[in-house]
């Protein structure tokens, strides 16, 4: 079974990821981007889309044009895991390459 992340363990993790932060009264983490335009926002959120969908774990998500904010909590335990920091920097990896 998945467990939550401790406070000290999300605070590290945290450390580690780009742009990522504490969600305020909730325990869920979060990253803001910009893109030049839809499209590439689009196709960011597509990628995203297909690794999630590959781990069975989806994204809180809203976009508007190049914009995308994007949650992330494992619904299972109301908390960060591992598969939220794991889906984290696979979002990292692709938002340095766009």
């Amino acid at each position: 079974m998945i467990q939550k992340l401790s406070a000290d363990e999300r605070a590290l993790q945290l450390r580690q990821l780009n742009g990522w932060q504490s969600v305020a009264e909730r325990d869920a983490i979060e990253r803001s981007l910009e893109f030049a335009d839809f499209n590439e926002a689009f196709g960011f959120m597509s990628r995203v889309a297909i690794k999630a969908q590959e781990m069975d774990h989806h994204p809180e998500w809203f976009n508007v044009y190049n914009k995308v904010r994007i949650t992330l909590s494992t619904h299972e335990v109301n908390g960060v895991t591992v598969r939220d920091v794991e889906l984290a920097r696979f979002i990292d990896s692709i938002a340095r390459q766009a």
